[in-house]
């Protein structure tokens, strides 16, 4: 079974976010970048998947990482073929693609690889659209199964477990299909040594959005973006009875 990995740039987990003097988008300079936690999640399952761990062996028999994004990307595909993926595909693009503009681009990758399984984070920590895997499995025509916080495969279906408001549901669903991964899922590893140095010599072929046709003209325009307003000052009260006062006083009660 092949399984396709799209892995995305962002800004790192641990670094807070700064926003342009203008408004105009947040502040990419000198701000360290890394793989998408989701995505990582993703890339850690596909290797498992591989591994046997879990899953039967060679559940997973190839895993191609697949990233659109500006030529340090190749980075972040780097990083995932550390973990353990076979090989990768740089999409370049010095444009951010918008979710229809990147899920266009990757179903046109999809038709070329013609993978199994496209197994992917549910959505990435920049701009948290959680969009782009429902977008691929319509335009692809696929089943989909989203926020996975458990996967099985077996006997040409992928059963996913996933939280929701009452609990847990399951779904099942006919490959080739679109699972998008949550966080509950896995830890991913550390890539060792070793792997990182044979990461080097992995295969990752580049492409641009134009080989594949696709149109990636922006539909939507960032009129404003501003950082979340401070917090106030909280308020101290002497015991329950001032407490009751204070918020009847705001209409709270």
């Amino acid at each position: 079974m092949k399984v396709l990995v799209p892995v995305k740039r962002a800004i790192d987990s641990n670094v807070k976010a700064r926003v342009k003097a203008d408004g105009s988008g947040v502040d990419l300079a000198n701000v360290k970048m890394s793989m998408n936690p989701f995505d990582e999640i993703a890339v850690e399952e596909a290797v498992r998947m591989k591994e046997g761990k879990g899953y039967g062996a060679n559940t997973a028999t190839e895993i191609v990482v697949v990233s659109i994004g500006p030529a340090q990307a190749q980075e972040t595909i780097r990083t995932a073929l550390a973990i353990g993926a076979d090989r990768g595909i740089l999409v370049q693009s010095d444009t951010d693609l918008e979710p229809l503009a990147v899920a266009k681009t990757l179903k046109a990758v999809v038709e070329d690889e013609k993978p199994d399984l496209v197994l992917m984070g549910k959505q990435s920590i920049d701009g948290d659209n959680n969009a782009v895997g429902q977008m691929l499995a319509a335009l692809l025509d696929w089943p989909q199964a989203t926020f996975a916080g458990k996967i099985e495969i077996g006997e040409g279906k992928a059963t996913v477990s996933r939280e929701v408001d009452g609990g847990l549901q399951t779904v099942a669903t006919t490959l080739p299909a679109v699972v998008t991964v949550d966080l509950r899922l896995n830890t991913p590893r550390y890539a060792s040594l070793p792997n990182i140095m044979k990461a080097k010599k992995k295969e990752i072929a580049t492409k641009t959005v134009a080989d594949y046709g696709v149109d990636a003209a922006p539909r939507l325009k960032v009129v404003k973006v501003a950082e979340p307003p401070k917090r106030s000052a909280g308020e101290k009260v002497a015991d329950a009875a001032e407490l009751v006062a204070k918020l009847k006083s705001k209409g709270v009660l």
